[in-house]
């Protein structure tokens, strides 16, 4: 079989579910609300920053947590990462700066100006985007995450769901603090509602001093300043990010970290045959994607393609719970094998989950690398009227607002895919 194409086995549920089969409500076990506020409420107290002490802890106690949820083999996993988000992102924007600043002072360095910016440009890109990421390896040492790794289900099922979250949390910034969506939504609402696909917030960092770059090998002195004032502009962001607090992160991990210990209550309460599941919260992810490289290292020799499935949830404790189509902070990449994601709509529907698709994202979540890898793959996340995450990033995403029937249907939607594939 040439590389990249993967034969489905003609029984695979994927393809074959009949789309006509009945409804069969899932319900939340009884004690689902106090385990999910359980979850939350312990670990948003601790900073959780990646590879810092604080992560560990919140990985040591998810771990504990899964286990007395009824999981099996449950286990940390120590894997390496590179750090340096934002503090590369700075740099390579001052590198912005500095070429358009030379390129306006100096007809001599017009040259080097040129090629510095355009290569900070395409660093940028590659770095957010989960490239070969060339300037994070050769400026930043390899750290230390912790992924909690966890197994539900049935351990000798012939296929496997691994459904993951992330622990760990993202520093605050005033670059977060904005709502644009917000105001787009109130001027001009009925083009918000047509347009699915988030605007693309990297593509300023990137551009800013691609373009003081290529202004310099145009002699262009409007070039050369728009593109010294964008990548100014990006280097202060990027420095306030650096040196802000560490959100409390509860939407954005704690929810689906709490959906994970959820789904293995339910699975132990109401097993299933012929399908394994991992459970998974990695380590390192606001880095723009850390304990997901190891993990994938790890296990992909044991996971076959043909029979393996991913489930990622990031952020499922907004109003309104979607599937993402795909994602992408430079071009978008919808997630591999569409009839995937079909299934996990069916799913949802039958088990009478609310589940809204076809939306796009340009910010990065582990499941890029899990599509990457040629599994089918799809992304749980959550949304306001707005289309957009309340209080992302900000100190102010704590337990009391989250919307916990919503993070109830993100495990009801697993649960229903998990059985979906054991039929």
């Amino acid at each position: 079989m040439p590389t990249g194409q993967m034969r489905r086995p003609l029984s695979d549920p994927v393809q074959g579910t009949r789309k006509g089969a009945g409804m069969t409500a899932i319900t939340p076990l009884p004690t689902e609300l106090a385990t999910l506020r359980d979850v939350v409420e312990t670990l948003a107290p601790i900073e959780r920053v990646a590879g810092a002490p604080g992560e560990l802890e919140a990985a040591s106690w998810i771990v504990e947590r899964l286990r007395s949820a009824g999981a099996h083999n449950a286990r940390i996993e120590e894997e390496e990462y590179f750090d340096g988000y934002p503090r590369l992102q700075v740099k390579l924007s001052a590198i912005g700066v500095a070429a358009g600043m030379a390129g306006l002072v100096s007809r001599r360095l017009r040259v080097p100006a040129a090629l510095a910016g355009i290569a900070a440009g395409l660093a940028i890109a590659d770095d957010c985007s989960n490239g070969p990421r060339v300037a994070r390896k050769w400026t930043e040492k390899p750290g230390t995450t912790w992924n909690a790794v966890a197994e539900a289900g049935d351990l000798a099922g012939d296929r496997t769901v691994v459904v993951c979250a992330h622990h760990d949390a993202a520093h605050s910034g005033k670059f977060f603090e904005t709502h644009i969506e917000e105001v787009l939504v109130e001027h001009i609402p009925g083009i918000v509602e047509r347009v699915d696909t988030q605007l693309p917030n990297w593509w300023g960092p990137i551009l800013a001093p691609a373009l003081a770059g290529v202004g310099a090998l145009r002699r262009s002195r409007g070039m050369m300043f728009a593109g010294t004032v964008g990548s100014a502009l990006a280097t202060a962001l990027f420095a306030d990010i650096a040196r802000s607090p560490v959100v409390p992160g509860a939407n954005d991990n704690l929810s689906a970290v709490a959906a994970l210990v959820a789904l293995a209550e339910r699975l132990r309460e109401r097993p299933v045959q012929g399908v394994r599941v991992l459970l998974v919260s990695l380590g390192a992810e606001e880095v723009l994607q850390g304990g997901i490289y190891g993990f994938m290292a790890r296990h992909t020799p044991e996971l076959d393609r043909d029979r393996t499935y991913f489930l990622n949830c990031d952020t499922v404790g907004s109003p309104e719970l979607i599937m993402l189509e795909g994602e992408g902070t430079t071009i978008m990449e919808d997630y591999f094998h569409r009839p995937f994601r079909d299934l996990v709509a069916r799913a949802a529907e039958r088990a009478d989950a609310p589940l809204r698709r076809g939306m796009r994202a340009r910010n990065s979540t582990d499941a890029v690398l899990m599509s990457r890898a040629r599994y089918p793959t799809a992304c749980l996340v959550s949304i306001n009227r707005h289309k957009s995450i309340p209080n992302y990033h900000q100190m102010s995403d704590i337990p009391e607002y989250l919307s916990y029937e919503t993070v109830a249907h993100a495990v009801t939607v697993a649960e229903s895919v998990i059985k979906e594939l054991a039929r």
